[in-house]
């Protein structure tokens, strides 16, 4: 293997173990990441991380971007899981559930993406890729559906002029010939999927509803009966 082959190799592996001792501390302390403190848990001189993050916020900014493509893997794997293609309303549960599970096996890492903002850290461009992808992952369910006249064109529907326009622009760019107001539907249902798994996790449901999963479906089928899923 040539030299630089192993280099790169080496590189990677190392760049890997910093974000996993970086996720341990995510679970001990929340985001108040240290690039001091992993590169002590390493056993490595301070110096020496900033070969591969130069700064706390690269760090972050990795792991965020890991994160929502992990996030973005379950969804897409629940959605896959549905064999019936036409099943709208069993794939959009199907995402939803996924989230839900990768949330609660990975409580640390959604509540980087999902939490309070950390302190000092602005997330740069480069993590929309692909915090895009579960609801483009849902909203896809829609496209569908629309294509093959499952779902048919709400009509206005209410939309106020700046949001109307705000949704053409979305839809223009990412789902064409999708009309907005399915989309605004779809953006509904994909803000109250992360609001049920947020309070969930972030424990407002404590002491109120025992039975978590069972009220997670009920709301999103509730979801899907406003989106118009058949």
């Amino acid at each position: 293997m040539p030299a630089a082959s192993i280099r790169a190799r080496a590189r990677a592996e190392m760049i890997n173990e910093i974000k996993t001792i970086a996720r341990r501390h995510l679970a001990a302390e929340g985001a108040n990441l240290s690039l001091r403190a992993v590169a002590r848990d390493m056993g490595m001189v301070s110096s020496a991380i900033y070969r591969y993050f130069p700064s706390r916020d690269e760090l972050l900014t990795a792991l965020i971007v890991d994160g929502y493509h992990a996030l973005g893997d379950a969804a897409a794997a629940g959605d896959a899981g549905v064999t019936d293609r036409a099943d709208l309303r069993g794939r959009w549960l199907a995402v939803c559930h996924a989230v839900r599970r990768w949330a609660l096996a990975h409580p640390a890492e959604y509540a980087l993406l999902f939490g309070s903002p950390v302190p000092g850290y602005a997330a740069p461009r480069e993590t929309t890729v692909a915090a895009a992808r579960t609801p483009a992952t849902l909203i896809g369910i829609l496209v569908d559906g629309f294509a093959v006249g499952a779902l048919a064109d709400p009509g206005p529907d209410g939309l106020p002029g700046p949001v109307h326009a705000d949704l053409a622009a979305v839809r223009d760019g990412l789902f064409a010939g999708l009309p907005e107001a399915l989309l605004a539907r779809g953006a509904t249902g994909w803000i109250h999927c992360f609001g049920a798994v947020s309070f969930e996790l972030f424990g407002q449901l404590d002491g109120v509803i025992g039975a978590r999963e069972e009220y997670f479906d009920h709301q999103m089928r509730r979801m899907c009966d406003l989106i118009g899923l058949p």
